[in-house]
């Protein structure tokens, strides 16, 4: 099935008229239809144009991936509009079928967030918000219209019944958001590379098409201008970007092989990277899944390149043109030592767009990228403190064919990129190319080969290039090591200087058996997703207590030992994501890590007291700013709470964790489930047994309502602010008009849109209820309470959320200092229950799932 064309909540069928002014062109849509996916989200699409039967052809997609998406969608417009004063632009782009429009905004983010302009139909556009760093806020709105072909279908659209289980219902009139599926996946498959094009091509179909129109391919998704360059500041030189023929007369693509002397360091600081490819260069198999072999400059050349990359359990084909910044008739940044051999050159151009930018890949860990050339998982070893038998782990690790790398530690900026008298640069990453012991003068000497990505610069200590040791050396063992005298940025040293001169060393295991004896076994992976948001669900470490428990909580179950111990060994990597691509945004590394605590028993997101009192029994190293952070671990068969966080409480990001272990472990979302307990309405007091203050409620609305006793929304207003105002425990201004509305939503039976007093004194005793809950978790009595006591308030008053429902509810309802008044929590808990009761008379057949048509559903989205 092809991605839907777009994911969104239910609560896009509700709008405001926050851009009530704003107009645009019509756009005509006959319809649309709405159906839920395979994996539990919500598609929505314009109806299927007439020569279309059941299908529909994207012109666009809105994927998880904003704002590179956005950027994807920028580069792709034909015209530009003047923009609304809350809009960062608007285009019209020129798509097969029709024109389709785009609008972002970038602003501080309001309480209430974006909304589209009141003319769009609410069924037309798609919208996701995400909170970035400096309390922005992103939204992206897209138009679609049919095309008049489908040769590419993405969803049926004939079905007009939702199924609608608690979890989706829950969402109507909430805040347009991403709704994905939590559950653990497996790893995904490199030969299943999803096309990541903004026209929804891959990389043959685009070829094709350059070949019948004889035109060489440019990529308007990564556009050969300073933009693809740099965010932040301007190129020091003018470069000019060219294609590989004009650079040179007889390009190749790969010239005898690629090997690691193909990659040269140019003017970026990228050896990471540059570490990361040479190492890659290492197992032809590898090799051949991220650079396509069969790409060359002789027939069907049509100046379209495609490679593969590995991101957060997922593979990626990314297509680019062969145009290559230059200055000077020389390639300005990564160079092959044969100056017409151009895969590697490619190969970084291609990340530099996956990452939005070659600026974004300034500076980084060589892991990183090993884990996106492999999809495996990665280890840090700190050489002073490394095991004693740390020559046969970095021996294993090659023969397995792991990409291994290493680097010098700096103890000040200055000393970044500082030689040492030995020839060895701080703060550079080298590649680990071999290991291997060699006879010398009647005993075994290990050794060690590094490569400097700059394609020079060498050790110059023993063993190094021209040392004497050489000399005593056999030229048939000179020979089986690959023993030569060049400049070639490669070199061998002594495993004990290696000890002294390097600091850390990165493994990255194509499976985790690399380091581990020589049986190999095969590893079982899970993979669960999540996100840390500000208010909800980003509690920071255990040195923040009030807060650390809201973090994401996953439950992992070990039931079998490994085998002939007692223990059980699992491998926890915690991964945060898109962070490189943010970087244009100001976003930086966060220091993440993780803590692990057995399990009390049970299936409840554990709460403050638990963490209070019970010690952690294993935790990663340390909070580090690294893409990821994964340590091995072996503990008795039993279950495990394990606890992702950033340092920091409120740091947002998403995250990726894989769980590695020998034997079948079984892992699951504390968070996932929904679970609501509402007592049964009760009976309304009849008149004789009336408590004094409802008799006292009776006589102020009679005074209000007069003789039909049934009061508005703004008389009902009145009534409740007129009692709450003389109650000494709750501080508030006073309820809203909306929120009264509300009200009447949730308790008017008679369908008149007013309220009648037996109706009100049922709410009353809610009300009294969700009073004292909300004064027990207004700790200092200030009148509002933090948005992360919110799960626990409402498990309290009978809703136990998600984690994805609960980031929307703090979304909508709290402030920026994450604080929630008592107005915002008695709207919650009445939509809540609305939607809850709704679902319970609805689902008699069924108490998981209702059917509604296209009709029922937007009604009951408009009443909740």
């Amino acid at each position: 099935m092809e991605p839907a064309l777009a994911h969104l909540s239910p609560g896009v069928l509700q709008h405001d008229q926050h851009l009530a002014a704003e107009t645009a062109p019509p756009l005509g849509m006959p319809g649309f239809s709405l159906v839920w996916d395979e994996n539990g989200d919500l598609a929505v699409s314009a109806e299927a144009a007439p020569s279309c039967s059941s299908s529909f052809t994207p012109v666009a997609r809105c994927h998880e991936g904003f704002p590179q998406e956005l950027h994807t969608l920028k580069s792709a417009a034909t015209s530009y509009l003047s923009p609304h004063p809350h809009w960062g632009s608007r285009e019209w782009c020129q798509a097969p079928g029709g024109p389709i429009a785009i609008g972002w905004a970038q602003q501080p983010c309001p309480r209430e967030g974006l909304a589209p302009p009141s003319c769009f139909h609410p069924s037309s556009w798609c919208g996701r918000t995400r909170r970035f760093p400096s309390l922005f806020a992103f939204r992206v709105f897209i138009i679609f219209r049919a095309v008049q072909s489908c040769s590419r279908s993405f969803l049926p659209l004939c079905p007009t019944l939702l199924d609608l289980s608690p979890l989706h219902f829950s969402l109507l009139g909430t805040m347009p958001y991403l709704l994905h599926n939590s559950k653990p996946r497996p790893p995904p498959l490199p030969q299943e590379a999803r096309a990541t094009h903004s026209s929804g091509k891959g990389y043959q179909e685009l070829k094709q098409e350059c070949l019948r129109s004889g035109c060489l391919f440019e990529d308007p998704d990564f556009p050969a201008n300073n933009a693809s360059l740099f965010f932040s500041e301007k190129p020091p030189i003018p470069f000019l970007w060219k294609r590989p023929g004009d650079i040179v007369k007889d390009p190749k693509f790969i010239l005898g092989g690629a090997t690691r002397t193909d990659i040269c360091q140019g003017d970026l600081g990228d050896c990471w990277l540059l570490a990361a490819i040479a190492s890659l260069t290492l197992n032809e198999k590898t090799l051949a899944r991220v650079v396509p072999l069969e790409q060359n400059f002789g027939p069907g050349y049509a100046g379209i390149f495609h490679f593969q990359f590995w991101q957060h359990n997922e593979w990626l084909d990314v297509v680019i043109d062969d145009r290559l910044p230059t200055f000077k008739d020389r390639l300005v940044f990564v160079h092959s030592a044969e100056h017409n051999e151009f895969w590697s050159a490619l190969l970084e151009k291609a990340y530099a767009k996956l990452n939005g930018s070659y600026e974004a890949l300034k500076g980084g860990s060589t892991i990183e990228a090993m884990e996106d050339f492999t999809g495996g998982v990665g280890e840090m070893y700190e050489v002073k403190k490394a095991p004693g038998n740390f020559y046969e782990i970095l021996e294993k690790a090659l023969k397995r064919s792991s990409m291994v790398g290493c680097s010098i530690d700096t103890s000040s900026a200055a000393e970044s990129e500082a030689r040492t008298p030995f020839g060895l640069i701080k703060g550079h990453a080298y590649s680990v190319t071999g290991i291997d012991e060699v006879s010398y003068q009647g005993q075994k000497v290990q050794l060690i080969r590094i490569r400097n990505p700059w394609g020079q610069v060498e050790w110059n200590g023993p063993w190094s290039d021209n040392s004497l040791e050489w000399r005593l050396v056999s030229p048939s063992e000179q020979k089986r090591l690959a023993q030569t005298v060049l400049d070639d940025g490669e070199f061998w040293m002594k495993f004990e200087d290696f000890t002294v001169h390097f600091d850390k060393v990165e493994i990255c295991n194509l499976t985790p058996d690399a380091l581990e004896d020589s049986t190999a076994h095969k590893w079982e992976v899970t993979i669960h997703e999540g996100s840390w948001v500000r208010g909800s669900t980003a509690g920071g470490c255990r040195n923040f207590l009030d807060t650390f428990w809201t973090n994401p909580q996953i439950k992992l179950h070990l039931t079998e030992k490994d085998d002939g111990q007692d223990d059980c060994t699992f491998i926890a990597a915690l991964m945060q994501k898109d962070r490189r691509k943010l970087r244009k945004l100001g976003a930086e590394m966060l220091s993440i890590g993780y803590s692990i605590y057995e399990s009390p028993g049970g299936d409840e997101h554990l709460s403050k007291d638990f963490f209070r009192y019970h010690a952690s029994k294993a935790r990663s190293k340390t909070y580090i700013n690294l893409r990821e952070v994964s340590d091995r671990f072996k503990l008795p068969p039993g279950d495990y709470i394990l606890v992702p966080t950033t340092f920091e409480p409120h740091q947002e990001a998403d995250f990726c964790l894989r769980i590695f272990s020998e034997k079948k472990a079984i892992t699951e979302d504390l968070d996932e489930n929904v679970a609501i307990d509402l007592p049964e309405p009760p009976n309304p007091t009849p008149s004789p047994q009336e408590t004094e203050e409802e008799k006292q409620f009776r006589a102020l609305f009679e005074q209000i309502s007069g003789k039909d006793m049934e009061v508005a929304a703004e008389e009902l207003e009145y009534v409740l602010n007129a009692v709450l105002k003389n109650t000494k425990d709750i501080k508030f201004k006073k309820l809203s008009l909306i929120s009264c509305r509300n009200i009447i939503s949730l308790m008017d039976t008679s369908g008149n849109g007013k309220l009648e007093f037996s109706e009100f004194k049922v709410f009353w005793e809610k009300l009294k209820k969700w009073i004292n809950i909300f004064l027990r978790f207004d700790f200092d009595k200030s009148g509002s309470m933090s948005s992360y006591e919110l799960r626990s308030a409402l498990k309290a008053a009978g809703y136990q959320l998600n984690n994805y429902l609960l980031q929307l509810i703090v979304l909508r309802y709290s402030d920026e200092q994450f604080q929630i008044d008592f107005d915002d929590f008695l709207n919650c808990l009445i939509r809540l229950e609305n939607a809850s009761r709704v679902f319970q008379a609805l689902s008699v057949k069924n108490k998981d799932f209702i059917k509604l048509n296209i009709g029922e559903f937007i009604n009951l989205a408009m009443n909740i």
